[in-house]
């Protein structure tokens, strides 16, 4: 996932010099706690918040004259991983950011709240296509060949006997959510994934080389 999947195209373009108190009002009808100021080719010349604009006692002044300049604002291209996003916003501590195309125009605006309807969304994936998925990525890897593997590394890290059709129909109805809960937490179920594929090509190499004796 890039940077673009996450951002809002809906924002604000502000002039550098549109006052202080033209800003206040755009901000506020539109509903935004931050806005890029931009030139006349779209391109971002500096960045200002709500907080900003509420110190400053005279509203009458060009916004330009107290806006963050580009140099000192955190950005991140629209082409950029995802996580570039996420871990820039934890990092710095700050509410949103800019996101900007190669040749610096504003594109779009990532804001936390935007990373939160993300994972929600994420966690709504059913379990059944992430399986699905996996099998795409193992060529010649069978969905019974999936299943059974997952049914043997179920054994191995909770000691469970289960068959691959039980496996099946346990994972059948469940979201990403559910099953990051039920394994223990995201990097546990991402490892375990892992493992199913590794048994898989594994079991399907071995059974090969039985065939080829």
């Amino acid at each position: 996932m890039k940077v673009k999947s996450l951002m809002d195209k809906k924002f604000i373009k502000i002039y550098p010099d549109f006052t202080v108190q033209t800003v206040i009002d755009l901000m506020y009808k539109n509903k935004k706690f931050s806005t890029p100021i931009v030139d006349n080719d779209g391109k971002m010349v500096g960045w200002t918040t709500a907080i900003d604009l509420m110190i400053v006692s005279d509203k009458n002044i060009p916004i330009k004259d107290i806006m963050s300049p580009i140099e000192d604002v955190i950005v991140v291209n629209k082409n950029e991983p995802a996580r570039e996003a996420v871990t820039k916003i934890v990092e710095y501590k700050v509410i949103s950011i800019p996101v900007l195309n190669d040749e610096g125009r504003v594109v779009g605006i990532v804001r936390n709240c935007d990373i939160t309807k993300t994972l929600s969304k994420l966690y709504d994936i059913p379990v059944h296509s992430i399986f699905k998925s996996l099998m795409g990525e193992l060529k010649g890897i069978s969905w019974e060949e999936l299943m059974n593997a997952a049914a043997i590394v179920t054994k191995q890290t909770t000691g469970e006997k289960i068959t691959g059709e039980e496996y099946e129909k346990r994972i059948k109805g469940s979201t990403f959510g559910q099953a990051i809960w039920a394994c223990g937490g995201l990097e546990k179920f991402f490892t375990d994934l892992i493992k199913i594929g590794e048994v898989a090509l594994a079991r399907k190499v071995s059974c090969k080389n039985v065939i080829k004796k």
